[in-house]
């Protein structure tokens, strides 16, 4: 873009500096006074950061109702993504994704959505009381990872709950995996339902034509996108774009702000901006850049032998419509190993510390930070494990999804009463809470699903390689709450 329009402008970000400048003395939250309450932190985190962690104040806007800084700068976000509205976020993409079910559906109201949605979607549905109608991804079998929707699954959804609320989108999803976005909103659309897009890893969707087509450009009304994740702001901040057609962006706001915190932290905010500037001024480039590390990555990693970095050959035009080429995901089974094996090694003997690792796959984002020697790091750590690692892949569990069957909806689950038992003794009952290993944060079960023999062997196989396994209130993940 040229020097001359307005994405050139960081309004958040030019408003703290003069904030810094003014030398303003302090008699506000936070306590501890631009530093000088709390030295260490000062040490740690230094004076510039510190100096602006402020309050909100007239100068610097509010994010609950903002109508200077702020707002100039999500008009400005707006503009740069192709939506309508923009809504910084700063409780995550969790908080995006609560804020555009709770903006479209009330107690009872049905969703349909894939089943290997991340958790904040289900837990939107335990807040409100709305009833998912899942669709099951298929299962890459090779690969062991789940895929997209399908246009049939959904369609047959759709005749089958016609009052249904809206479509809810993974795209992509956390492997890069991406669905037939513009069908499906067409689909959708067509029968009165809104289309609401999980696209918490597609930042860059927006910023290069070679990739995958963004939610905005396919049409749907409302995107969760984690500028963090491969945009280059502070962990934590998101972005909730939307289209104004069909749902009021100040029915959003008020819906946002029933969740999100009054003390929007600035430190986030201005690093969304600053963000969103170089992204819309250089996105292009950078992304040319990104594109070209992953594909020599990929080209290297499967030189390698054994290990299978995937990339557009699985795309087959239905619930793998399109790649994502940026996702550098690595098989590892047939080098003997379980994808979180390999996460272990490459951190604890070889310094590298990649996305995640699953049963059968290991996962690197490669983003707007990456270099390429960092890159011949990698691959040249997993060619040693190879060497030193390959042993017979008999006996490793070769895929994590499950195919659930829900019992009660998340809200009856999560809210009755329950009981604690072994998990290992669990089979044919009721789960009243989640078990998923994260990241991702895909539920293995949800609550209100009945717990399958298959349930309980994908989550004792994840326990025994070493994921990190999350949500039951039994810390040591040998129990589970379930319904009396």
């Amino acid at each position: 873009m040229e020097n001359k329009s307005p994405q050139n402008k960081a309004p958040i970000y030019e408003a703290l500096k003069w904030y810094k400048n003014q030398r303003i003395v302090p008699f506000d939250v936070p306590g501890h006074k631009q530093g000088r309450g709390n030295k260490q932190l000062k040490e740690f985190l230094g004076e510039d950061c510190l100096s602006v962690d402020v309050n909100s104040m007239k100068p610097l806007d509010n994010l609950c109702h903002p109508t200077s800084v702020i707002k100039e700068a999500e008009e400005l976000a707006a503009e740069a993504f192709g939506a309508d509205s923009a809504f910084f976020m700063v409780n995550g993409t969790t908080s995006a994704v609560q804020a555009m079910i709770m903006s479209v559906c009330k107690e009872g109201d049905k969703i349909i959505m894939p089943r290997n949605v991340h958790r904040s979607a289900i837990n939107s549905l335990i807040l409100i009381g709305a009833n998912p109608i899942y669709i099951n991804p298929g299962i890459h079998k090779r690969l062991g990872i789940s895929l997209g929707m399908s246009l049939k699954d959904i369609e047959e959804a759709i005749k089958e709950h016609p009052d249904a609320k809206a479509v809810f989108v993974n795209n992509p999803t956390y492997y890069g995996i991406c669905s037939d976005l513009r069908e499906i909103v067409k689909l959708a659309h067509s029968h009165g339902m809104y289309v609401l897009v999980d696209e918490a890893h597609g930042t860059h969707f927006y910023f290069d034509k070679r990739l995958p087509v963004s939610a905005m450009e396919a049409g749907a009304d409302m995107a969760a996108v984690s500028i963090h994740k491969t945009g280059g702001s502070l962990t934590q901040s998101s972005m909730l774009l939307m289209k104004n057609e069909k749902i009021n962006p100040h029915y959003v706001r008020t819906i946002i702000n029933l969740t999100q915190t009054t003390s929007g932290s600035y430190l986030l905010l201005s690093s969304l901006d600053i963000a969103r500037r170089n992204l819309a001024l250089h996105g292009e480039e950078i992304f040319e850049e990104v594109v070209s590390i992953a594909e020599y990555a990929r080209s290297e990693i499967n030189k390698i032998g054994g290990y299978y970095a995937f990339s557009k050959e699985i795309v087959n035009g239905d619930n793998v419509f399109d790649f994502d080429i940026t996702k550098l995901t690595v098989n590892t089974l047939d080098v003997g190993l379980a994808g979180i094996e390999a996460y272990d090694i490459l951190r604890d003997d070889y310094g590298i510390q990649i996305e995640l690792g699953d049963i059968g796959n290991i996962l690197s984002i490669i983003s707007v930070g990456d270099t390429r020697y960092n890159i011949e790091r990698l691959v040249s750590a997993l060619s040693e494990i190879k060497r030193i690692h390959t042993k017979d892949k008999k006996g490793i569990f070769d895929h994590e999804y499950i195919n659930p069957i829900v019992k009660k909806s998340p809200k009856e689950a999560f809210y009755a009463e329950k009981e604690s038992i072994l998990i290992s003794e669990s089979e044919g009952r009721i789960t009243g809470e989640f078990v998923m290993c994260y990241p991702p944060g895909i539920p293995i079960l949800a609550p209100g699903e009945l717990i399958t023999k298959e349930a309980i062997e994908c989550i004792l196989a994840s326990k025994e390689k070493g994921s990190l396994i999350t949500g039951p209130e039994d810390m040591d993940i040998n129990e589970i709450q379930v319904l009396k």
